[in-house]
């Protein structure tokens, strides 16, 4: 009847302003009026219509009542039926009891119209609140519909306009729908594209990750977001997507697939590009320390050798040296003996001798026993599995990764020890290398690490990849770091 979230004041104000009360009001006046007068009378034509249908002028005057409790239901609802039934019995139960000479019959006839009239109401303000229900019911279906049809509209500008490729073909790959990017991606017109079966220009290796992709879609399982795929165009160009696959449902249950790929190949072939030269060039950088350690080794220990045999010999010999003398001549084979260690040391850092005659493993605990001789870190080294050589290239990758590792770890963590794990399986070796120190952030991708400074770790990276190999760095601050390093083999 009036909104219970407006003041009461102003629910009032409302409802006198509604000329529908002014109508009701008036009926009720208009009809109690005349049924409490006795000098009132009908038209002859209407009285006797009265007794023709068995109706006293009473009676017919609280069938009247009827008329504002019925309108009221279809203007304030169910609270208007029961406040105008109230009233309409208020204005006729006087006469029913003090003043009709039939009191039985005119309490019966009272009772009859109150509840007629409150059922009639009811009925009409449930069936006014129904339709109005229903309308709104409408109403919301239609705006629903208006949405959907500028859904479908947007959706269909975006996928006919996209600059990817978007396809939707059906369970067993023929396609059901595409838009413009992909016939320039495919080279193939439109109209027959849509029709043609996936399996046309995918290559056998490609083939086979779409299968697979395919059925773990279907099985629920994950996949990758976003992966690398082959693809044949008509004039037989081979190209490289980035693909991303989703599966389309209808009540849960699967019936089609929609794919959007862009075309990577330029991408592709930079990156191989540049890793081919990184390659390249970190193989050229070994090859040289390579031939600087042998030459050190070679010639410049040696040299310095001779030199050390010819102080002592000058020492044994120089009998009438001075004390002066004699001290600067000690002086002297300290600092030969001091720099032969340090080009020793040098010469093993650029290619440690122990990798090249017996391996990964006795490399590493020589670079251990190096560490500890000259960092002062405690160190320690735990190999599990069965023990292997690798390839050449991958042994020097993966000594020059836990050899900067450690580098790292005396430079800048501050750390007491440093403890190097090496795991064999089946199928794959496992490097890690564990410290105490401070620990840092790490940033969230490991492409990140050059623009964070950890030039160190971005190399390290950069060498696990040219053996197939995966990178991953674990730290915290004030809780050290772990750099793990894993290939297959």
């Amino acid at each position: 009847m009036v909104n219970k979230d407006k003041p009461f004041l102003s629910q009032v104000s409302e409802l006198v302003r509604r000329p529908g009360l002014w109508t009701i009001i008036l009926l009720f006046t208009v009809f109690t009026i005349p049924h409490y007068s006795e000098a009132y009378g009908y038209p002859a034509g209407l009285g006797t219509l009265m007794s023709a249908i068995g109706l006293t002028r009473h009676a017919a005057e609280r069938i009247l009542f009827l008329i504002p409790i019925v309108w009221s239901g279809f203007l304030f609802g169910i609270k208007g039926t029961i406040l105008s039934s109230t009233v309409a019995l208020a204005c006729m139960i006087p006469r029913a009891i003090l003043i009709s000479e039939y009191q039985a019959d005119a309490l019966f006839e009272t009772a009859a119209v109150t509840i007629v009239g409150g059922f009639v109401g009811g009925l009409s303000a449930f069936s006014l609140r129904l339709l109005k229900r229903e309308r709104e019911y409408v109403s919301e279906l239609e705006e629903a519909h208006q949405e959907l049809t500028r859904s479908e509209q947007k959706y269909r500008s975006l996928f006919e306009n996209a600059h990817d490729a978007i396809l939707l073909q059906d369970l067993n790959g023929n396609i059901l729908a595409a838009n413009e990017a992909s016939a320039k991606l495919t080279g193939y017109d439109l109209d027959i594209l849509v029709g043609m079966n996936v399996t046309q220009f995918l290559p056998e290796q490609a083939l086979e990750i779409a299968r697979e992709t395919r059925k773990k879609l279907l099985n629920g399982e994950s996949i990758d977001s976003v992966y690398d795929q082959q693809m044949v165009r008509k004039d037989g160009v081979e190209l490289f997507l980035r693909l991303s696959v989703n599966l389309i449902t209808d009540n849960g249950n699967p019936v089609a697939f929609q794919l959007i790929a862009r075309d990577v190949t330029d991408e592709k072939r930079m990156q191989d590009n540049l890793q081919f030269y990184l390659q390249e060039a970190t193989e050229a950088q070994e090859e040289e320390r390579k031939r600087i350690s042998r030459e050190l080794h070679d010639e410049t220990i040696q040299e310095l050798v001779v030199l050390s045999q010819k102080l002592d010999m000058l020492s044994v010999e120089s009998k009438t040296m001075s004390e002066g003398d004699r001290q600067r001549l000690e002086k002297l084979q300290q600092d030969t003996g001091n720099i032969m260690k340090g080009v020793r040391r040098l010469s093993q850092d650029l290619r440690p001798a122990a990798l090249d005659r017996l391996g990964l493993i006795p490399a590493l605990e020589w670079l251990l026993a190096d560490t500890e001789e000259y960092s002062g870190l405690k160190t320690s080294i735990t190999v599990t599995g069965e023990k292997r050589r690798l390839p050449e290239r991958t042994e020097l990758v993966l000594f020059r990764i836990a050899q900067e590792a450690i580098r790292n770890t005396w430079r800048h963590s501050k750390a007491s020890r440093v403890d190097l794990k090496i795991v064999f399986t089946n199928d794959k070796v496992s490097i890690s290398v564990n410290d105490d120190g401070k620990g840092f952030v790490p940033p969230k991708s490991m492409g990140d690490l050059a623009k964070d400074g950890k030039l160190g770790l971005a190399g390290m990276h950069e060498r696990a990849r040219l053996i197939g190999g995966k990178l991953s760095v674990r730290s915290e601050p004030g809780k050290g770091t772990k750099i793990i390093v894993e290939i297959e083999s």
